[in-house]
């Protein structure tokens, strides 16, 4: 690749002549001569081998090239600045990257509007997203994989702040043969029909949850598909309430009315991988989630 004949600089009094219209007030506005200006302005067309530039009266107005060109480079100017302001944030502590470990059973409502907050303060941070189950979290946590994580548990050595509760409840499509009896089903009748099971994303410490009485099941790697596979009528199972309140109120899903059992809890924390050595990127989005979680209470 070869080296640029054009200094950003030059394309700084380029944008500042357009935009205050003409030599004389750009020179005002960057605190240099107007003979300085004029020089740089001549020198970037000479170098470019392009006018940018048309006299017309007294103002200066762009060529259709220099119309071109000049939008080009107000993106060129302007990621020069983000570039400069990373590298400043660097050197102050703020991290590049954060390695964020969610759990799926976290509402993505709850998750998209922390991210979406965080990226006018985020200064260039950039975020890595891995959504777990169960043992996910944890395995995270200890490999040091994570330097956030909203887990269902927080592991031996660390510390957690109680983030969220989510509900969970036990409900089939309502044409269900669960549905049909006319009375509450037992655990006998569960242990007949086909129950749809989320699988732990984790490698080496996987761990069951919930009831898991039926001979046979249907074992999924998501909340997104367990909740299609209910709702397709292929198995009972429990469900994040929030993620099913809609098929709920249209009567697509329906509770089984389970005399213990239909509902359940899992309280999810927010927890710091490196809780001795916390960025300050990573400590303004944990923050987020936090004030979040608070408003929501």
């Amino acid at each position: 690749m070869e080296t640029p004949k054009v200094a950003l600089e030059q394309w700084r009094v380029l944008q500042a002549v357009v935009d205050h219209n003409g030599y004389a007030q750009a020179a005002e506005y960057l605190h240099r001569s107007q003979s300085s200006v004029s020089y740089t302005v001549a020198k970037l067309q000479e170098q470019l081998g392009v006018p940018l530039l048309q006299i017309e009266g007294r103002k200066a107005v762009l060529t259709e090239m220099g119309e071109v060109l000049l939008r080009r480079s107000r993106q060129l100017v302007e990621d020069a600045a983000e570039l400069e302001q990373l590298a400043y944030c660097l050197e102050e502590g703020w991290e590049a990257e954060i390695d964020l470990v969610v759990d799926a059973a976290f509402p993505s409502c709850y998750l998209m509007a922390a991210l979406k907050q965080f990226i006018p303060v985020s200064r260039g941070t950039r975020v890595q997203l891995n959504e777990v189950v169960l043992s996910g979290a944890d395995e995270a946590l200890l490999e040091g994989r994570a330097d956030l994580v909203i887990g269902s548990r927080v592991p031996k050595g660390f510390l957690g702040n109680s983030l969220i509760k989510v509900e969970f409840i036990a409900v089939a499509h309502k044409e269900h043969p669960l549905h049909q009896l006319q009375r509450v089903p037992t655990r006998k009748d569960l242990r007949r029909e086909m129950q749809v099971v989320i699988s732990d994303s984790g490698l080496h410490m996987k761990r069951d949850s919930g009831w898991l009485g039926s001979e046979y099941r249907w074992t999924v790697s998501s909340i997104d598909t367990a909740v299609e596979t209910v709702r397709s009528g292929l198995g009972f199972g429990w469900l994040p309430k929030h993620k099913i309140e809609s098929l709920l109120n249209d009567g697509i899903l329906k509770p089984l009315g389970l005399k213990a059992g239909q509902q359940r809890a899992s309280f999810l924390h927010l927890i710091f991988g490196h809780p001795d050595s916390v960025g300050p990127a990573t400590q303004q989005l944990a923050d987020i989630f936090s004030s979040l979680a608070s408003a929501e209470g």
